[in-house]
């Protein structure tokens, strides 16, 4: 029988690690449910009911359900009732709280919304307003307000972008541990000027730094940055701009351009339980650990990249070879994911 875990965040590194229950990892899936059920079906996961199940283990998605890809229903059903079903768990990504957000009228500004409807925002939501009808998107944005910002298991933790216990005091202070979200939380997270706004886009977007001397990139969908994500786990002192960007780049001026301006790091110290996220888009062809204790799984399979999964089984140090990922068919279209600098 499935052992539903208790729910446990912000819980001292120290305490006693729990190796009774084993957890699948998911990171973002972005509408591409045939990508999921083989990936799910490959860690041994069998649909009983409607529910996919493991007799021994559970998955945690690291969010990023929606978006992008061509099946975004089927995802929501998947991964909701394994969730409502005791066979998941979930942490909110950004494009849920875009969503939320998207979707909430600003009290301040009539006629508008708490995220503006702009010709980019719709882009990046479009396949979601296209693909759900207006019941079943504010079915899925009911369940969205549920969905905790990071969960902490004692032997493990996973946040959807960056994981900072100053950002996540400031969270839960507006929003205690096990509430939904509410309109008022939303309207704070969204108004720039309230400190509330800047800890939720650093857990569910990352930080960021601002590259010296006017210099950017190009990424991947075309769009020039001068502001790019991080390695916000490791100090940046001595460090190349190419070599702490997330994920590094193989560019000759930026690996001899040292960094000067990064928001606020969150070094993650070495005897610290694993922590596994999402978000980042990284493209290389076998997934391994950003550090002993650390795992991104995000490999971009809305980008013809990879589903990826973590099976842990207890470990403090992660390995490759626990890795699970599934390809996207070859010359599968792409969906456009263009977005702002933050939001991808």
């Amino acid at each position: 029988m499935l052992r539903k875990p208790v729910l446990s965040e912000c819980n001292s590194a120290s305490s006693q690690l729990n190796f009774s229950l084993m957890y699948d990892l998911i990171g973002d899936i972005h509408g591409y449910a045939d990508e999921l059920v083989r990936l799910l079906e490959t860690l041994g996961y069998q649909e009983v009911q409607g529910v996919f199940r493991h007799p021994e283990r559970q998955v945690i998605f690291c969010g990023d359900f929606i978006d992008r890809g061509p099946q975004i229903r089927d995802v929501l059903r998947i991964c909701r009732s394994m969730c409502e079903n005791g066979s998941a768990e979930a942490v909110m990504g950004n494009h849920e709280f875009n969503a939320l957000a998207y979707a909430t009228p600003d009290p301040s500004r009539p006629g508008k919304h708490l995220r503006t409807h702009t010709e980019g925002t719709r882009r990046q939501h479009q396949a979601t307003l296209d693909q759900l009808s207006e019941q079943e998107l504010e079915s899925a944005l009911d369940w969205f307000r549920g969905l905790p910002m990071w969960l902490d298991k004692q032997q493990l933790r996973v946040v959807h972008a960056c994981w900072d216990q100053r950002d996540m005091l400031v969270i839960r202070e507006a929003l205690p541990a096990g509430s939904a979200v509410n309109t008022d939380f939303l309207i704070r997270a969204t108004r720039i000027s309230d400190p509330l706004y800047r800890s939720v886009e650093r857990t569910l977007k990352g930080p960021e730094m601002r590259l010296p001397g006017g210099l950017s990139v190009t990424d991947r969908e075309g769009n020039v940055r001068r502001q790019v994500r991080t390695r916000w786990f490791e100090r940046p002192e001595g460090r190349s701009c190419a070599e702490y960007m997330m994920p590094r780049v193989n560019l000759q001026y930026l690996q001899t351009t040292m960094v000067t301006d990064s928001d606020r790091p969150a070094p993650y110290a070495a005897d610290e339980p694993p922590l596994f996220f999402g978000h980042y888009w990284l493209y290389d062809s076998t997934p391994a650990p950003l550090r002993p204790n650390i795992a991104c799984l995000d490999y971009s399979v809305a980008r013809n990249g990879m589903l990826t999964a973590y099976r842990y089984h207890g470990e403090n140090r992660l390995s490759a070879a626990s890795f699970v990922s599934v390809r996207r068919p070859p010359q599968t279209p792409d969906c456009d994911p263009e977005s702002t600098s933050q939001d991808s």
